[in-house]
């Protein structure tokens, strides 16, 4: 058990580091890391762990070493600039526990840049809050990672046990950059992911499924509308059917024990849509992209024959659909929904951690939302621990993250790694 003087001085240590951890994710938060343009970043975080000592390992994921195994999802777009980077702590001495800090650089599009306060890769503090795209989710929480190395280091101690940094891709849209760091042999006794959980310990997570259904219509020119088949007005129907779906899936809660009390556990969003070629044309094509939840234990394969059944029997309501069938591609996200067990040991370090910052226990919540946690809980037998700061807006507009937040989070994880690792001196 942490003695009270080490824990002081541990979390005092942090404080005497603050202002540079807000600097750090500030830089990262400047760096426009959506999907395929990570590598900068990835460049930047290589860099920092170099500075503290870690031994760097920094390589480009190829999906043929990933797609036989368990977790891995679909992905229609180049990997030529998909780039994960590990700083590895080795330990002297090796006595305590290892661990993996895990973070995703990844971010999602920011959207019309006129309804931003100010421009997203611009950081800002305000009201004790940082702003910018990816500073909540989860650029804050990936600095916290090397922040709490600081801080034990600048009171003359390191982890007395291995541990890995892991800033990792593709979080936001696959999980394959987790996956891809499985593939590559790192393995640890307990994994922590500071994503933004409200100074809560998760619980447990849904699974996500993404599919994009494309539909064809009959041209024609509109003063002869009627003759047509309208290829986006026919998307109407059909989503009206999937978010039936999403009803009967909801109503179904209650046989699900860490969701039977969530109002509404099971979210469909329509999250894009593109058809057509000219107004003064009835449309021959539309595509729309889908993001539909599923609960922890729920088969994968069922719920896509499920999704699959309800858009066809919903086409076949359609005259021209009916003998023109919708293309339904499953494309990113098949990520199995995730509980927490197995993980008594790491928990009660955390919880003692987070019960000494904060002075009160450390409370348990479940997410509508999914985590790279699964990857460890589920196939790697590594129990997944998602504890990260308050935020607000993340995918919104003038995403933030509260610093004072980040500094109790950060202090926690210092205390978790001193407590789970060991300490031996520098």
């Amino acid at each position: 058990m942490l003695d009270a003087k080490t824990a002081t001085r541990l979390m005092s240590a942090v404080d005497a580091g603050f202002d540079e951890q807000i600097a750090l994710t500030s830089e990262l938060v400047k760096f426009p890391s959506t999907r395929g343009a990570e590598a900068t970043a990835q460049d930047f975080m290589a860099g920092e762990m170099r500075r503290r000592g870690l031994g760097v390992d920094r390589w480009k994921i190829e999906i043929d070493d990933i797609r036989h195994l368990p977790g891995f999802s679909p992905v229609h777009v180049s990997y030529e600039n998909a780039w994960n980077t590990v700083g590895a702590h080795r330990a002297q001495s090796a006595r305590g526990k290892s661990l993996i800090l895990n973070g995703h650089i990844d971010v999602v599009p920011v959207g019309p840049l006129d309804m931003w306060t100010r421009p997203p890769f611009d950081p800002y503090v305000k009201s004790g809050w940082l702003y910018g795209r990816g500073g909540g989710d989860m650029k804050a929480g990936l600095a916290a990672c090397l922040a709490a190395l600081d801080a034990l280091k600048r009171t003359g101690h390191r982890p007395a046990a291995d541990v890995f940094v892991q800033s990792v891709i593709e979080e936001e849209c696959t999980g394959n950059g987790a996956l891809a760091c499985l593939a590559r042999g790192y393995r640890a006794d307990a994994a922590l992911i500071p994503e933004p959980n409200d100074d809560a310990l998760l619980r447990a997570q849904v699974g996500v499924i993404w599919f994009q259904v494309k539909l064809k219509g009959f041209p024609v020119h509109v003063r002869e509308a009627g003759r047509g088949a309208n290829a986006i007005e026919s998307a109407f129907p059909i989503m009206q059917a999937l978010h039936e779906l999403e009803d009967r899936w909801n109503a179904q809660r209650g046989t699900h024990q860490h969701f039977a009390r969530h109002d509404h556990p099971i979210n469909l969003n329509v999250g894009k849509i593109a058809g057509g070629d000219w107004a003064s044309s009835v449309p021959a094509w539309c595509n729309f992209d889908v993001r539909v939840a599923i609960y922890p234990g729920q088969d994968l394969k069922a719920a896509k024959a499920e999704i699959e059944d309800c858009i066809r029997q919903a086409a076949r309501r359609l005259p021209f659909l009916a003998n023109t069938p919708p293309e339904i591609v499953f494309n990113g996200f098949e990520a199995e929904g995730y509980v927490l067990e197995g993980a008594e040991a790491p928990e009660a370090a955390l919880s003692a951690a987070h019960r000494r910052v904060f002075g009160r226990e450390l409370a348990g919540i479940v997410q509508t939302g999914t985590t790279d946690a699964r990857f460890f809980g589920l196939y790697a037998g590594i129990p997944g621990l998602v504890y990260g700061p308050i935020s607000r807006d993340i995918h919104g507009f003038d995403e933030c993250v509260e610093l004072e937040s980040v500094r109790r989070i950060t202090q926690a994880m210092t205390l978790f790694i001193a407590e789970w690792c060991g300490l031996e001196p520098v």
